[in-house]
Formats: C-alpha cells, structure tokens, sequence
C-alpha cells in the first residue's frame, strides 16, 4: 500500500500543477490562441442600430456593417473555416461582457476614446463617424446652437451624452437604456432632439418616417474593435485583417451595401 501511494504523488502533483495555472480568468487568456483552436470569435455587436446592427425579425440573425466587418475580419484572422459567432450587447453592456470573458472582441459603434482606453484595448478606426442630432421634421432646430433649454435624449454607457454636455452646457439630457427606448421617447415629446453618432441616427431615420438628421457632425467618433487589456497579438491581427479589407476593395463594397441607398448621407465619404 505504501508503494501504490508513493507511486500516486507523483501524479497528484501534476494535477495539482495544471489546475492552479489554470486560475486565470478567461478574459485574461490569449483570445487569438483560444480563437485559433477553436476556429471562433465571440463578437460583442448590436441588435438595435440599424445599418450596424439589427436582429433581422425574419429570421432573428443579427445584420449590419458592423456584423459584416466581424465575419470578414473572422475569415482573414482564422482561415475560411473561422466563425464569427454573435452576442447582442447594448452602450451599457458590452464592456462588463468583454471583462467577464462572455465575449472576445467588441465592434459595436464603439468609439475609441481615452477614457476607455485605460480599461480596453482599441484596433485601428473601421469607420469614422460623427456626431449629429435626430429631430421631427417640423422641428425648428438646425444645429447645437438651438438647444438652449431643449431636452436632449440620448444613451446610457454613450460618449455623445458628454459630448453634448460640453456643445450645448444650457440642454437638458434625458438618458435611455437603448436605442428603441431612445427613439420611443422622441416619438412621444419627451425630448426636443435625439443625439448619437451620424451613422446610427440615418439609421434610425430609415427606420422611422418623419424624422430627420441635422447639426452637421460636431465630433468625430471613430469606431474600433475593443479587447481586454494585454490582448496585443489579437489587436495586430485585427489591424492587419481590416486593412486586408480595406486594400481588396471589399470595405468599399460593404460602405455601399449599408450606406448607398440612405437618403441625404453621403457614403462615399466613408470610402478607404
């Protein structure tokens, strides 16, 4: 008995071994290396912004710029064979899924900003945005100038709430949970103006009729793809992919799949 145990150490010890280097949280492991083996990428994307991301009711699939960059990116970083699987994630959400490890990579209309910069890692700009104002098309409000006591609605988790703070100190902002929320308020009069990046309010304007974009872009929002800190071999994968996309042409043919047919928006500004 007393050799069997001696011959049993050994092994115990390297159990012991394997599972505290394991400890580590899954946001701390290598999201290139764990996508490679499993041939996957775990976006964090919209399910509310159309053009970006929309959960399509026909057949409940999530579509938008922001999901088409996703796949191609998948495909140049993994291989053919890569997949690009899909969580909905909202402003306020998808930096505690990204540090929580239920996501690899966020690319949800998120601008890279220096706030954020100190908790998450942002790849080169895919597209650069502006900020802008949705209004009634009877509204008598043209740019920030006329916000001057007007409530602003706008998004829980958001840059463009502060932006619009520093433009327009006399506006008070109303703060949604989401998009839907956001516009439903605007709908009823609860607020004079909605306020988010250009792209996402042309959206929105599509989508609801009598309803229009306007105070030019006031900012520049430039949208990144966000990972947890330390994942720098997944960024410079990133980076090398999008500007695969861009030099083949295919980032052209995607601006043009989302953009080209939005009334007033001119996308071929958007070109690369």
């Amino acid at each position: 008995m007393k050799n069997k145990k001696l011959f049993l150490m050994p092994f115990l010890l390297i159990i012991l071994l394997i599972a505290g280097c394991s400890n580590g949280s899954v946001a701390e492991q290598s999201v290139l290396e764990n996508a490679k083996e499993s041939k996957t990428i775990t976006w964090g994307v919209k399910a509310d912004t159309k053009l970006f991301g929309l959960t399509d009711v026909r057949d409940g699939q999530q579509k938008g710029f922001d999901v088409d960059m996703a796949k191609l990116i998948t495909k140049k970083i993994l291989g053919k064979d890569g997949k690009a699987k899909f969580v909905t994630v909202t402003s306020q959400s998808r930096i505690p899924l990204l540090k929580n490890g239920n996501i690899d990579a966020i690319i949800a209309t998120m601008t890279n900003t220096p706030e954020r910069s100190k908790i998450v890692d942002f790849s080169n700009s895919y597209f650069d945005a502006g900020q802008s104002l949705l209004v009634p098309d009877n509204s008598p409000i043209k740019t920030t100038a006329d916000l001057k006591n007007k409530t602003v609605l706008g998004v829980v988790g958001s840059n463009s709430v502060e932006n619009i703070k520093k433009v327009a100190p006399d506006a008070k902002v109303l703060q949604l949970q989401d998009y839907a929320q956001a516009m439903s308020a605007l709908k009823s009069g609860q607020g004079d103006a909605l306020t988010t990046d250009n792209g996402i309010l042309y959206g929105m304007a599509v989508q609801n009729k009598g309803f229009k974009v306007v105070g030019g872009t006031f900012t520049k929002e430039p949208y990144s793809i966000a990972v947890n800190k330390d994942q720098r071999d997944f960024v410079k994968a990133a980076n090398k992919a999008i500007k695969e996309i861009e030099a083949s042409g295919e980032y052209n043919e995607l601006i043009k799949k989302w953009f080209g047919d939005v009334p007033k928006f001119n996308y071929k500004e958007l070109y690369r």
